[in-house]
């Protein structure tokens, strides 16, 4: 009869026992949550190539197209003369996510476009589901999102694309999202006197506001797609005023065109 002794191997069957009792005691883990970036990480675009996918670049060198970038706290310290020496002519620069999170580079990336001659604003990456539309406008007016009449400075923007922490649409429904954006973009003007600009994706807009109409009159459209046509506008906007068209693009990812000559820049900045 064999006789177990200290030290020696245990049975498979011991070991499929601890193993057994180990995932027991072990906390359970959603399969998805190594996906589930951290909050306050969230950027332009950051659902884009998930959702949308990529189908080529725009043709280059249009004259009646003016570039621009966007940059967050992914990138860090910015290399501004390099970018305007490439042509980028205009930035924006997230400043706020919801009411929880500033970017922590924000000074060096919103002062630095400014710095070198381009023409700059901020953005806000919305999170509807934390709190209201009136409350997220005045976080992001308080920390960077403000506007003045200076000829160098864009009204802010409302990034409102797929939920990346959750529920595409943030456990809203079509109308209770548009409700939320109107409070935002209501507040928003109420502080600065502007009418922020709205960037988001058709796919999402059709899905999560039910391809909602009523912005387009006053709220200029910043759409994204990552290919050589911007393709299908959401309803109610005849054109585009900003498209970004890539995350791939040089010196920084998020590569974006103006609908428009240089002067057109400049006439959205004062208004």
């Amino acid at each position: 009869m064999p006789v177990h002794r200290p030290g020696s191997i245990p049975t498979r069957a011991a070991t499929a026992a601890a193993a057994l009792l180990l995932a027991a005691l072990s906390p359970a883990v959603p399969a998805h949550a190594a996906d589930v970036p951290a909050r306050g990480s969230a950027h332009m675009g950051i659902g884009v190539l998930g959702h949308d996918g990529s189908d080529g670049s725009p043709v280059t060198g249009d004259a009646t197209q003016t570039e621009g970038v966007d940059v967050s706290g992914y990138q860090g310290n910015v290399a501004w003369s390099t970018l305007w020496s490439s042509g980028v002519k205009w930035a924006y620069t997230k400043a706020t996510e919801g009411t929880y999170y500033t970017n922590p580079y924000f000074a060096q990336q919103y002062n630095g476009s400014y710095n070198v001659g381009m023409i700059r604003g901020a953005y806000h990456f919305a999170t509807p589901d934390t709190t209201s539309g009136a409350t997220q406008a005045n976080y992001f007016v308080d920390h960077g999102g403000g506007w003045s009449k200076d000829g160098r400075t864009l009204p802010g923007a409302l990034d409102i694309e797929w939920n990346p922490y959750g529920a595409a649409c943030y456990g809203k429904t079509t109308g209770a999202m548009v409700s939320w954006i109107a409070d935002f973009l209501n507040t928003y003007k109420a502080r600065t006197g502007r009418d922020a600009v709205i960037y988001t994706a058709t796919s999402w807009w059709t899905q999560c506001t039910g391809d909602y109409g009523g912005f387009a009159s006053a709220n200029p459209l910043w759409i994204a797609r990552y290919a050589s046509e911007v393709g299908t506008l959401p309803s109610g906007w005849p054109y585009y005023t900003m498209w970004q068209y890539t995350s791939s693009g040089p010196t920084v990812g998020d590569h974006d065109k103006f609908n428009g000559a240089l002067d057109r820049v400049v006439a959205l900045a004062n208004g």
